[in-house]
């Protein structure tokens, strides 16, 4: 079972990906957020409602840290988010070492289904 009613930041610059990760994540019975990239991330992440999860792109267009900087500076605002990355590059040793302590990742494309299951490891 899903931890309820957390609230999750989507940061994803593709907004057919973003909706769809929107919807599914609401579906689930989550509050969620939504960024295409780090400026209204940080806006989201430096205002007083507290971020459970963050679900990140890690190749933003025009970031060249991309979903690693939403990540790191993410954690430097709440320390205790966890965050679950999303790629449609294969995962690679080089990339997981980037990830923030305990983040995990989840390869594009995905289902709504697999996308659930990977959020309730990250919350639970």
């Amino acid at each position: 079972m899903l931890n309820p009613m957390a609230v999750i930041l989507v940061v994803e610059d593709e907004v057919f990906i973003r909706q769809n990760a929107e919807w599914t994540l609401e579906d689930l019975g989550h509050t969620t957020l939504l960024a295409s990239d780090l400026g209204e991330a940080l806006a989201h992440l430096s205002a007083s409602v507290v971020i459970d999860a963050l679900f990140v792109d890690m190749r933003l267009r025009e970031m060249a840290g991309g979903g690693y900087d939403v990540a790191n500076q993410a954690i430097a605002l709440q320390p205790h988010l966890r965050v679950l990355y999303t790629s449609g590059t294969l995962l690679t040793a080089d990339m997981s070492d980037r990830f923030v302590p305990g983040g995990q990742f989840l390869q594009k494309p995905y289902s709504p289904e697999q996308l659930g299951i990977s959020m309730e490891r990250l919350l639970n």
